[in-house]
């Protein structure tokens, strides 16, 4: 299973947190890096999770239409 970091960028919905995953990417021709951003819904059974935290969430299997992750703990 892959895990992730990120930031909680939204926590309103019940059970569930909006991380946004930042990482680097390099331009195939220019060879500069890049910031690229990916907004992943995670499962937070207990609601613990507020916005501005930076967690870990790791891959599950798929517990709603968006949902395949679950956050496993805060850095």
């Amino acid at each position: 299973m892959r895990k992730l970091e990120g930031i909680i960028v939204s926590d309103k919905m019940n059970k569930t947190r909006v991380v946004a995953v930042t990482r680097l990417k390099k331009h195939p021709r220019y060879q500069k890096y890049y910031k690229v951003t990916r907004r992943f819904k995670a499962h937070d059974e207990n609601n613990e999770y507020k916005t501005g935290d930076k967690v870990v969430i790791k891959e599950t299997r798929p517990l709603s239409k968006e949902k395949r992750w679950i956050i496993i703990g805060k850095l």
